[in-house]
């Protein structure tokens, strides 16, 4: 890997969690943290808290909601504003509910927030990274997605109601949004293959934060019965895969605990993540007319 001084993180969801611990982490050892968050008390301090130990001192919070695409537009824009390159982009922002939510675009707000808002900002974010990865060792770029186990406790998603719009319930929701994590990251690893960027997803575990604070009254009481990781502890793997040789040589992988892990079936058929991908533009599109992905990233070949 090379040095860490001028590599630039974006890292959504860093104003609390794992997101900050992965931030205080890079930011300690010379990287440039552009951080997201909802909340603006939250991102404030988690700006100071990782300032505090940065040492580079460049660090940025942006304000961020991405269950809106508009929103992720617009932040992909403001990203650009701050830097010409981005060496890992962690798509590390999710979330729990215990209702349907519309959002103002007419989409279901917890599947947006986790699956679709990521993929419209990543597509954006495409040519920086393509900046960083032109003069970076093979490997070194990389795009992370905070997945979780809920990914593997569903038995298939539907690909003509990617929201579960007709038989939504929170814990399916969650289950399909953090599965469709794993088929994003499955999809754009095939679509980067032999480029300098890998991709990979990952499963951190049952994590004491305020994570689960928004989840149905059955989901908390389920996790009351778990051991529990820290923060920290959390966002190992996360970190890990950020700057380890062993990710940079990989490429699709599903990973927890720093080890490879079986996902769901459908992340190992292509034609499967394929459908997955095509189902999730047209959803983007319905809302973004004009949305295309960015060149290279139409169809794996």
């Amino acid at each position: 890997m090379p040095g860490n001084a001028g590599r630039v993180a974006v890292i959504t969801g860093a104003s609390s969690g794992i997101g900050k611990e992965v931030a205080k982490s890079l930011a300690t050892s010379g990287w440039r943290i552009i951080g997201t968050g909802r909340d603006a008390a939250r991102r404030e301090a988690a700006a100071a808290e990782i300032r505090s130990v940065s040492a580079s001192g460049r660090v940025d919070m942006l304000d961020a909601d991405l269950s809106l695409l508009a929103g992720a537009m617009k932040l992909a824009s403001e990203i650009a504003a701050l830097t010409d390159r981005i060496d890992v982009l962690f798509n590390n922002a999710g979330g729990m509910t215990d209702r349907m939510v519309m959002t103002s675009e007419g989409l279901e707000a917890n599947y947006a927030g986790n699956h679709l808002g990521p993929f419209v900002l990543t597509s954006r974010l495409m040519p920086l990274l393509c900046t960083a990865a032109a003069d970076a060792p093979a490997g070194a770029v990389r795009i992370l997605m905070t997945s979780s186990d809920a990914s593997e406790m569903i038995p298939t998603i539907n690909m003509g109601d990617l929201q579960n719009i007709a038989n939504f319930n929170p814990g399916l929701s969650y289950c399909a949004g953090k599965l469709a994590n794993v088929l994003f990251a499955k999809g754009l690893a095939a679509r980067l293959a032999g480029s300098s960027i890998v991709v990979h997803a990952m499963a951190p575990g049952p994590v004491a934060s305020n994570f689960y604070s928004y989840a149905s009254a059955e989901t908390r009481h389920h996790v009351e019965s778990l051991a529990m990781l820290t923060e920290l502890e959390g966002a190992d793997t996360l970190i890990w895969l950020a700057t380890c040789e062993e990710a940079g040589s990989a490429n699709g992988g599903y990973w927890e605990q720093r080890k490879l892990k079986q996902p769901h079936a459908l992340a190992d058929d292509p034609q499967a993540v394929e459908h997955f991908w095509q189902a999730s533009a047209k959803l983007v599109c319905s809302v973004i007319p004009e949305f295309r992905a960015s060149p290279g990233l139409e169809r794996a070949s």
